[in-house]
């Protein structure tokens, strides 16, 4: 028998910003597409066919804030993000040929891209290199497949000079260009946030996390979230995203007894903890900082003895999490819209992957209960939108001809049900299904992502929604 479709999705509520519905109705997949849109398809000529009745049908959730490489996030991010019901995801620091190892070896079938980080004695050799020094590094980047740059400032920053000759230089390359706001001048808070936006000096840039920057750490929280949103109201070159969970997350690695990232000494003196290596360990018996541990094939939080023992036995090399993100902001970021109706705050992410915070659905579902967001504005913040920035023209839509990169949602639950990357289910109820990746990349990293066994799918970011309206 010839089939009309590889798999029929029916009787779920469509949720699709990108088509202006949501009405209960049937979804045909074929050859990783999708075909037909209608009531009342027939399943006799489905080789597989679903029952969604109660759920809702979105296209695809597209992560564009995550960790899964060899240096933060590890192996087991991929598994955590199809679980939370994740389909595309961006890694945001790379080193990038390691989290094309990662996606060949544990890959369970999701979109990835990755962005190489900027660090001080790592990939470039001071806080101040120059435009020579960029440029091999970003032309070294884009051959093995990453698509741009990441500027570590809240971690690892640089002078206020080199992060904004970075910005225009990657300009110029069009590639990609985030960044954790903070410099040698300002730190990572809403005054390190207000200069990154003076040093872009209208050139495209991705702030990374503005919820990071409202924590009141010079002002009121609620001043400085208005302050952001004002901010990013003027300066429209700007893409930005922010999360829902209260924890952050950062390196507890230490060096000379103290630890590396300045982001984890701020929130250790914000826990009233020194900022050494001895003060850590403190903050973890406390409960202050809980480590990232391995349990059962992810990474769970942990704090205690358990913790401080293998934050040891790691050498410190782990990741911590600290409870920092007020709720206020958090809401009202996700939420605040411009003058002309658009989201002030293009897209909704997790900054996790292999951080245990994947809580999209979770809490992005919470806001739509409490009609913050419309279902379709929760689509519009977490696929649409990020589909546009990332240059995936066939994604975050359910127009006809579009990949079939689909999550199905329960509303009740908060949690997805199931996940399809280009037309495979890769994840149903919790039991994660899906094998390998596609690599994001640009034309120039291809030949590289197919060396580590991965099919490129190919973007052209100078015509993204990253350097055009969305």
């Amino acid at each position: 028998m010839a089939y009309k479709y590889d798999i029929l999705l029916k009787n779920g509520t469509v949720a699709d910003y990108g088509t202006d519905r949501e009405e209960m109705l049937d979804l045909g997949i074929l050859d990783g597409q999708i075909v037909e849109i209608a009531t009342d398809l027939s399943p006799i000529v489905a080789r597989e066919v679903f029952d969604l009745t109660g759920q809702h049908v979105v296209p695809g959730i597209i992560d564009i804030h995550t960790h899964f490489s060899t240096w933060i996030g590890g192996r087991y991010g991929h598994k955590m993000m199809a679980l939370a019901g994740v389909t595309t995801a961006l890694d945001m620091a790379g080193p990038v040929e390691g989290v094309w190892d990662l996606a060949r070896d544990y890959g369970v079938g999701l979109n990835i891209a990755s962005i190489e980080y900027v660090r001080p004695e790592h990939t470039v050799k001071t806080a101040d290199p120059d435009n020579a020094e960029f440029q091999a590094l970003l032309d070294r980047c884009l051959r093995q497949g990453a698509i741009g740059l990441k500027l570590l400032g809240g971690h690892y920053p640089l002078t206020s000079d080199a992060t904004a000759r970075a910005i225009e230089l990657v300009n110029q390359n069009k590639a990609y260009i985030a960044f954790h706001c903070g410099t040698a001048s300002q730190g990572s808070n809403i005054d390190g946030f207000l200069e990154a936006l003076q040093l872009a000096n209208g050139h495209a840039l991705h702030i990374a996390h503005v919820n990071s920057y409202t924590r009141g750490l010079k002002r009121p929280y609620m001043t400085e979230s208005e302050e952001a949103i004002t901010a990013l109201i003027n300066n429209p070159a700007i893409r930005s995203e922010s999360y829902l969970s209260p924890m952050n997350g950062t390196s507890a690695k230490c060096s000379q007894g103290v630890p590396e990232s300045l982001q984890t000494q701020l929130v250790l003196a914000q826990g009233g903890f020194a900022k050494t290596e001895a003060g850590f360990e403190e903050a973890i018996l406390a409960g202050w900082a809980n480590i990232n541990i391995d349990e059962g094939g992810r990474l769970v939080l942990a704090k205690g003895e358990r913790a401080v023992a293998y934050w040891r036995y790691l050498g410190t090399d782990a990741t911590v999490s600290f409870k920092v993100n007020p709720p206020e902001p958090r809401i009202r970021l996700a939420t605040a819209k411009r003058p002309d109706g658009g989201f002030v705050v293009d897209c909704i992410s997790t900054d996790g992957g292999g951080i245990p915070r994947n809580v999209i659905v979770q809490m992005g579902l919470a806001l739509v209960k409490l009609q913050a967001l419309t279902m379709k504005e929760f689509v519009q913040k977490t696929s649409y939108n990020p589909a546009r920035i990332l240059g995936l023209t066939q994604k975050g839509h359910f127009r006809p001809g579009a990949d079939a990169d689909i999550s199905v949602l329960n509303l009740e639950t908060q949690q997805p049900v199931m996940s399809l990357v280009n037309g495979k289910v890769i994840m149903h109820k919790g039991y994660v299904c899906g094998s390998g990746a596609q690599a994001i990349t640009s034309a120039a990293g291809a030949d590289f992502v197919k060396t580590k066994g991965l099919s490129p799918v190919i973007v052209d970011l100078a015509s993204s929604g990253f350097y055009h309206p969305l």
